[in-house]
């Protein structure tokens, strides 16, 4: 495979309408969808031994809302990683606060027990 012929196509697919989606009218509003285009690519060999490659990563951004004139930037929320982030805080406090929770029920557990001479 030739390095050139790759490198072209990872060049080809990396333009700037992954980034920029085609616009969408509705209701005198524009809006252009954004994302997040990431990629890298290489190669090597001796002579005819050798290969090449590339890989991308899109992810969306949000959108540009265009209204009279005006553009407001609207982000894309991703839900899982809200929850993920949630999940981790709860795993920290629960392993945080069970020391504590245990030294308060043995010190409440002594309360109340008649203690013997």
């Amino acid at each position: 495979m030739d390095p050139q012929l790759v490198l072209q196509s990872a060049q080809d697919a990396m333009t700037v309408r992954r980034v920029f989606g085609e616009p969408i009218q509705a209701e005198g509003v524009t809006i252009l969808p954004v994302a997040v285009v990431g990629g890298g690519g290489g190669g090597g060999g001796r002579g005819q031994d050798g290969g090449a490659g590339y890989g991308m990563g899109v992810r969306p951004a949000g959108v540009y809302v265009i209204r009279n004139g005006r553009a407001a930037w609207r982000p894309a929320v991703n839900v899982n990683l809200i929850i993920a982030g949630g999940q981790l805080v709860a795993v920290a406090a629960l392993l945080a606060l069970r020391p504590i929770l245990a030294r308060w029920l043995e010190h409440r557990a002594g309360f109340g027990v008649p203690q013997t001479a």
